[in-house]
């Protein structure tokens, strides 16, 4: 039986931790910056944890 592959794009865009959460970048923070506020630009930085019913869909893509 051939090995599954995991889904490109979804590894390139999600991370499981150690412990099985799903981390996404955050969306609105890739063009358009110097229209935003700073306020808004400081909390789009960094990962956010996926949703439980979107975590599962995304691990199968992963092959996790």
């Amino acid at each position: 039986m051939p090995k599954n592959k995991s889904h490109s794009g979804s590894r390139k865009r999600f991370k499981v931790t150690g412990s099985g959460k799903v981390l996404r970048e955050r969306a609105g923070i890739r063009h358009y910056n110097e229209h935003k506020s700073s306020r808004v630009t400081r909390r789009l930085t960094g990962n956010a944890e996926m949703a439980p019913g979107d975590a599962k869909k995304i691990k199968k893509l992963l092959g996790k």
